[in-house]
């Protein structure tokens, strides 16, 4: 079993390596920003982005999975084996509309199906200027093409090789882009090979470690000592788990002996027949001396970001503005640096900025210095997703919003921000020597950032926003502030959330998804959801609100006047920029704060009543025409979510039940023979229906059965009662196990509910201990032995049932000795994405051999409390991914004495 762990990890760093060339040499070879490559998944229908070259991926996160049915030119690669060539933002929002609006800026892109034989992997995929027409990317195309073509050729042996094990179900292999040029000698290549232990360095890495070829010892230890001297022992630890096949997950940032930053990044270099050998690349990231003296006069501040998100330079100024020190900038992810700077509205610029050839400018507010520490998350720091709520909101309005029509700081009161634009101040933001009303109630100096995009970097300059207002590039800056982005960005809130809430299939994981994705996006910190039941509004999930101050608004009547109702039974949004409007409104209604805005958002799905949504501010603050305009077609969306997921519960619901029927009541028993099952619904999605045990008198003996019915919901539930009373009939008819499965197997090609089975059947002699086992694509039997020793049973079988009418069923004899324990199981309590089946019947099978020998207990409770030992860790779990069977079996010697 160690062999074939350390096989499937051989496997997956080779798989890895093929993945990270073809993407590099897309991009090269299209002359791209970016690329990547989505693969197949274990989960039919999913496609996982596996390698994601040129662009951070935790701000790529929406895009990480993708189902192959969604509008999408990646899905449409996949599933129709076509080419895809967008040259530009324009073609892309003819085409892919939904595509468009969540990447809204002005780029190219190329999709071409990974294909080996008739099966297609994935997608390979490149992100590229714009061009006017598909004529101009036509050459680039084709050798995207080859290198799609090649990449699955390769998949396809290695699948040959190593079934089953070309797919993907981790997070992306996020990697630096190839660099255009390495002639100044800030980046080199090396390659080692671990059999021979030579080392080869290009001429760029020797300049950049002023090594001459011929000062050169060729040993991996010298070059290790080159790179980072303090560091050289985890080069070479990198290097040899390199070569096991266990690359590194990001580069290893190190430090030169002259204390100068190096980034080392290691991977796989398949190329069979020979063995595998490790190649990396050395960056030096940082500007030279003579730059980084210049920049340190700067008045402005100034930070290089590498387009992964790595601080490579900042300048004194820049620090300052920042709020850290140089030391805890340079070398560190910017989000990890500066934790205020997590927010989506941040995010989308920088998306702009990586995607777009032209800079971007906007201005942001800086918290006060308490505010601006790092805060650590529910999904730990470094991600700049994870603290979404982390700072105030960005205040730049929707960058596709014309300036002219806009309100550059921040509103002086409710009624200054209610104001046509016509009337509104066009000003900058006031400098951090304001002390008018906007600067309390904001509590945080605004700054004017402008990011210039770069082949490898973006180039960041800062500078408080008061100096925008000075310099005589001021209404330059102004005018440009949305150069970039497109008018589709205020599109883009509604399409990430509308992403989101694909995935989410609960009433409760709806509401998840609207507190991550809507409170951060408008700068919200309160959230409230009421559904409608029977003409009365019930809470379904709260954040933010005092402890219990909801409570008397608890299954209110839609008579009621409340404005949570209101905008129910009128469907109309209702916004008040103060308390005060509220109160105006609703005299004599509870508040739970003495300032602040709300918005009251009715949930109405296809002209039926859903529920509301309501939302809360710490401060007062206006809804423009085009907040209030995303914020109604948000709650639509959040409305139909609701719908989808209340009649997903009622599925559900009705799916366990008959699960519940039909599963057996209680097992069949001999005296000679103790028996136990347990059967736990999966927790993720539509995860109940397709699994099944049962214990069922066979002649003289007891016949054993365990199936799996592939898909969940009511179908597979009713599928599953079927197999199983098939299965019961042939068993109490006493037929041999290999005519019970074949007569199984054609009763479900015979019914074509468009579902296959896996089963596992054997049948037992009590008495005797005889056992005759087959088995229909069903994860192998375990069987304990007296002395502990615990074994795989191996045994020959067809394939699953439900596919071939003339299928086969070899039929295997067993010898189950007093004592033993025989445990039947199905791929949901061994199985987890992005683990090998073959390290979870390991772990069972370990479990098991701990279980302790069989000991007589009144009711037969010693199989029954093993059964629960080995689903703890599942019954436990909040994310199963699958429903789970257990079935176990033990002989005794002779039947228990009865009572006296």
């Amino acid at each position: 079993m160690t062999g074939s762990v350390e096989d499937a990890h051989l496997t997956a760093g080779r798989l890895t390596a093929l993945l990270i060339d073809a993407s590099t040499e897309a991009i090269s070879a299209a002359g791209g920003h970016a690329g990547g490559v989505y693969l197949r998944s274990r989960t039919p229908g999913l496609l996982r982005l596996a390698v994601l070259s040129g662009l951070p991926g935790p701000l790529f996160h929406p895009w990480w999975r993708l189902h192959a049915d969604r509008p999408f030119p990646v899905a449409d690669a996949y599933r129709l084996g076509v080419q895809v060539v967008l040259p530009n933002a324009t073609e892309t929002m003819r085409r892919y509309p939904q595509f468009a609006a969540g990447l809204p800026f002005q780029f190219g892109s190329l999709y071409v199906p990974v294909v080996g034989g008739s099966t297609t992997y994935g997608v390979l995929t490149v992100l590229r200027p714009a061009a006017t027409d598909a004529a101009e990317v036509l050459s680039e195309h084709d050798r995207v093409v080859r290198l799609a073509q090649e990449l699955g050729a390769s998949l396809r042996g290695l699948e040959d090789a190593h079934p089953d094990q070309v797919v993907w179900d981790g997070e992306p292999v996020c990697l630096r882009p190839p660099t255009a040029s390495t002639s100044l000698g800030r980046a080199g290549r090396f390659a080692w090979d671990p059999e021979t232990a030579d080392i080869t360095l290009d001429e760029d890495l020797h300049t950049l470690l002023g090594m001459p070829p011929s000062e050169f010892p060729g040993t991996v230890e010298a070059f290790a000592e080159a790179v980072a001297p303090t560091d050289a022992h985890r080069i070479l630890a990198t290097l040899r788990d390199t070569a096991a096949g266990r690359p590194p997950a990001l580069p290893l940032y190190l430090r030169a002996e002259d204390g100068a930053l190096r980034l080392l990044d290691l991977w796989n270099a398949y190329e069979p027949p020979a063995a595998p050998a490790v190649r990396g690349v050395v960056v030096a990231p940082g500007p030279g001396p003579t730059a980084d003296s210049a920049a340190d006069l700067l008045p402005d501040g100034v930070f290089c970001v590498d387009r992964l998100g790595l601080v490579v330079y900042a300048n004194p100024r820049a620090a300052q503005l920042l709020g850290r020190p140089r030391t805890e900038l340079v070398g560190r992810d910017l989000w990890e640096s500066v934790p205020w700077l997590r927010r989506p509205d941040f995010e989308d610029h920088l998306r702009a900025a990586l995607l777009a050839p032209d800079p971007v400018h906007f201005h942001l507010v800086r918290p006060p210095a308490q505010e601006s520490e790092t805060r650590p998350t529910a999904q730990g720091t470094g991600s700049p997703l994870s603290a979404r709520n982390a700072g105030p909101p960005l205040y730049a309005g929707d960058a596709g919003t014309p300036r002219s029509a806009q309100d550059t700081r921040p509103p002086q009161s409710a009624q200054d921000a209610g104001a046509p634009s016509s009337t509104r101040d066009t000003r900058p933001p006031p400098s951090a020597q304001d002390t008018g009303p906007a600067q309390r109630a904001y509590e945080g100096d605004w700054l004017a950032l402008s990011v210039h995009p770069g082949p490898d970097r973006l180039t960041c300059t800062v500078r408080p926003a008061s100096r925008v207002k000075d310099s005589p590039e001021g209404q330059e800056t102004a005018e440009l502030s949305e150069t970039g982005m497109s008018p589709l960005a205020p599109l883009y809130r509604p399409i990430a959330l509308a992403i989101a809430l694909t995935e989410a299939v609960t009433a409760r994981q709806v509401s998840a998804v609207v507190m991550r994705e809507l409170l951060p996006a408008f700068g919200g910190r309160r959230l409230a959801i009421y559904l409608l039941q029977e003409r009365h509004l019930y809470l379904e999930w709260e954040t933010g609100f005092p402890k219990g101050f909801l409570a008397p608004f608890e299954g209110v009547d839609l008579g009621t006047h409340l404005p949570g109702v209101e905008t129910l039974t009128t469907g109309r949004p209702l916004f008040f920029d103060s308390m005060e409007q509220l109160t105006a409104a609703y005299p004599g209604i509870p508040l739970d704060a003495t300032e602040g805005a709300r918005a009251f958002l009715p949930l109405i799905a296809s002209g039926r009543a859903v529920g509301s949504c309501i939302l809360g501010f710490d401060r007062p603050r206006g809804f423009s025409t085009e907040e209030r305009t995303v914020l109604t077609a948000l709650a639509g969306l959040i409305a139909h979510a609701m719908e989808k997921a209340q009649r997903y519960e009622s599925e559900t619901a009705l799916a366990r039940g008959l699960q519940q029927a039909l599963l057996p009541r209680r097992l069949s028993a001999h005296p000679q023979l103790e028996t136990a099952g347990r059967y736990l619904p999966g927790t993720a999605g539509m995860e109940v229906g397709g699994d099944w045990y049962d214990v069922v008198e066979s002649g003289d003996g007891l016949a054993l059965v365990i199936g799996d019915v592939q898909g969940h919901g009511v179908q597979a539930a009713a599928t599953m009662g079927q197999l199983r009373s098939a299965v019961r009939a042939f068993a109490l008819g006493d037929r041999p196990p290999d005519e019970v499965m074949s007569s199984t197997n054609h009763l479900l090609i015979d019914l074509d509910p468009g579902l296959f089975a896996s089963c596992c059947y054997i049948r037992l002699d009590p008495a005797t201990g005889v056992a005759r086992a087959a088995r229909a694509g069903h994860p192998p039997p375990l069987l304990r032995s007296p002395d502990g020793r615990t074994r795989v049973l191996d045994l020959p079988g067809g394939v699953v049932l439900g596919v071939a009418p003339k299928a086969r069923y070899p039929v295997t004899e067993l010898q189950m000795e007093p004592g033993a324990i025989l445990a039947l199981y199905t791929d949901g309590l061994v199985e987890r994405p992005g683990s090998d089946i073959d390290e979870g019947i390991t772990a069972l099978r370990v479990a098991l051999a701990k279980a302790g020998a069989p000991v007589a207990r009144p009711g037969g409770r010693f199989l029954a409390s093993v059964a629960d030992r080995l689903t703890a860790t599942a019954r436990h779990a909040t994310d199963r991914p699958d429903d789970i069977a257990l079935l176990l079996a033990t002989r005794r010697t002779a039947p228990p004495p009865g009572p006296h």
